[in-house]
């Protein structure tokens, strides 16, 4: 699958509040600052697509994107922000979980988790949680342009073992990693576009 086209649809504090896309979905989550949306922007190759930022916390409402006309990108709130109030990262936390429940469409989640250090005990609450409700899912191990070649494979490898998913490296420096996501998406699209849910 080649990518030619992409672009942002809307933002949504809620899953009522999404319209209702008829096509493959595929849900970012992952702490704050992980790197969603240099991943948004590196997958498409349209600098800016998604918002970046170097402030945790920037994204707080759902964004979705169009790609290809054949699947959307569901760029969620991240969690682990310590500067957002408990009130506010508890609204959050329960406006992703409604989203991740009953969205109609949903294909797959993806977990982004930094490669650069441990999996954080939020992370493992997140994939338990998935792994709770039987969501599919895959990992995204992002920044992997920070640490050597040697540690990105221990790294994934490590990520594989403790959390009993599939693992697949990430830089926005280092397009090398692209293809291989890109053949995971196109596998999962051809898998589930045909029986979404109902």
């Amino acid at each position: 699958m080649k990518i030619i086209k992409a672009k942002f649809l809307t933002s949504a504090p809620t899953l009522n509040e999404c319209s209702d896309i008829n096509l493959p979905e595929f849900a970012l989550i992952g702490r704050s600052n992980v790197g969603k949306s240099s991943f948004i922007n590196s997958i498409v190759n349209i600098k800016g697509l998604a918002k970046t930022s170097n402030t945790p916390g920037k994204t707080k409402l759902i964004n979705l994107f169009s790609i290809n006309d054949s699947f959307i990108f569901a760029d969620l709130p991240g969690y682990g922000f310590a500067k957002v109030s408990g009130k506010t990262q508890n609204q959050w936390q329960k406006n992703i979980e409604n989203y991740l429940l009953n969205r109609k469409n949903l294909a797959s989640l993806i977990h982004f988790i930094d490669s650069r250090h441990p999996i954080q005990n939020n992370d493992k609450q997140m994939a338990e949680w998935i792994k709770f409700n039987r969501l599919p899912c895959f990992v995204i191990a992002t920044k992997a342009d920070q640490i050597s070649k040697s540690q990105v494979f221990n790294t994934c490898k490590n990520i594989e073992k403790e959390l009993m998913l599939e693992v697949y490296p990430f830089s926005k420096e280092n397009k090398f990693y692209n293809d291989k996501i890109i053949d995971k998406l196109e596998n999962l699209i051809s898998s589930y576009s045909g029986i979404l849910k109902k």
